[in-house]
């Protein structure tokens, strides 16, 4: 590629690239460039949004350079306050390392592990705190750009409390980025105010300044908010692989153009012309193959044709043996089709289970015969042993 080639390529769906001039001459300069992503281990799983990062970085990769996967040990203990309206929980440690272990595996379902460095920025920030680093530094950043950040803002302006902490917290970022001394930070666009003062204090270190890039956040399944657990609207890294392939057959129409541009490297003029269906079919087997393999990205999508496009019921269904007596909503939660009691509870009063076709739209002890089939919304079937 020539180098404009590759910036297109770097940049795809990006939103701020500060600067294209510096990502140039750092690409001209011919050398492998360090690419830093940092994470906070806050919690367990991962999902599609987190992947669009990992997915620039991955692009990185295979034109030859490095990934640094900076794992937030310490920062994680104070909590990321970009984009939030309030203080972030403190984790205990053995949490945060316990959380840090999944994302690692996670993330090198879209990384390559052979061009990946893993680092703990305990390693470096335990010691700038305890030393003098710490004063020193903070003489070059002013409360005034501090209290620019929007979301500061916005949680001064409803009354919500800003800890020192968090006040902090983007120089401990920025600290990562003089550690490492990396040549290109990502992240998303919520980023952009701690991407930057990496910059800062690059320069005041006397360090070439990183090329900040930023991603958009990746909209749900429901087309409307941004991927999160707390919505219900996500795909996680390691949702089992017909759940995956079913989840992303449920998007809005509207929105697969943003899923194929940040998710994958297809060529967007070619999806254009693609039937919506066929378009859907096609990312969704892209993804599953990308986290599982293509073996099981073939089957998923041939769980998904039999059981939704032909109406037939899947022949490799899993066998349940309920307890006898046990309430639906308790057998609906045993075979891990629903999060808890209540949401299996809500899943049947919706309508949404049937035992052999026949919708049950009341709890109670199940009853059944050997190999009736229980379906528990669109993607769960289970044939029933006594």
């Amino acid at each position: 590629m020539t180098i404009d080639e590759q910036i297109n390529f770097l940049t795809r769906g990006c939103v701020d690239v500060v600067s294209k001039a510096d990502l140039a001459k750092k690409l001209e300069s011919g050398k492998t460039l360090k690419i830093k992503l940092g994470c906070d281990p806050t919690s367990a799983d991962l999902h599609l949004g987190h992947s669009v990062a990992l997915s620039l970085l991955r692009r990185f990769q295979d034109l030859g350079h490095t990934a640094v996967l900076v794992i937030g040990d310490f920062t994680a203990a104070i909590g990321d306050p970009s984009g939030r309206d309030s203080t972030r929980p403190v984790l205990p440690r053995e949490q945060i390392l316990q959380n840090a272990k999944t994302y690692t595996d996670q993330a090198f379902k879209v990384l390559d592990p052979a061009k990946t460095e893993v680092c703990f920025n305990s390693e470096w920030l335990e010691p700038f705190v305890a030393g003098k680093d710490l004063l020193t530094t903070l003489q070059h950043v002013t409360v005034a750009q501090v209290l620019e950040r929007d979301d500061f803002k916005k949680r001064m302006a409803a009354g919500n409390p800003i800890s020192m902490l968090e006040v902090l917290y983007s120089l401990f970022q920025g600290q990562d980025s003089v550690a490492l001394k990396a040549d290109v930070e990502l992240g998303g666009t919520d980023q952009i105010f701690n991407l930057l003062v990496g910059r800062q204090l690059q320069k005041n270190n006397g360090q070439e300044p990183q090329v900040a890039i930023t991603v958009p956040l990746l909209v749900g399944l429901d087309g409307v908010k941004k991927m999160s657990k707390s919505y219900k609207n996500y795909v996680g890294l390691t949702d089992a692989p017909d759940d995956m392939f079913g989840k992303i057959m449920s998007i809005a129409d509207e929105v697969m153009p943003m899923y194929y541009e940040l998710l994958t490297t297809e060529n967007l003029d070619d999806i254009k012309q693609m039937h919506p269906m066929q378009a859907k079919k096609k990312l969704a087997h892209l993804l599953v193959a990308r986290f599982y393999d293509e073996t099981t990205a073939n089957a998923a999508q041939t769980h998904f044709e039999t059981v939704f496009s032909k109406k037939e019921l899947p022949s490799d269904m899993p066998t349940f043996k309920p307890e006898p007596g046990a309430l639906l909503s308790a057998v609906i939660f045993a075979a891990k089709a629903a999060e808890s009691k209540n949401k299996a509870r809500g899943l049947i009063l919706q309508g949404a289970v049937r035992l052999n076709e026949q919708k049950i739209t009341q709890d109670g002890p199940l009853a059944f015969n050997n190999g009736d089939v229980l379906q528990i919304g669109k993607r769960h079937f289970f044939k029933l042993v006594k």
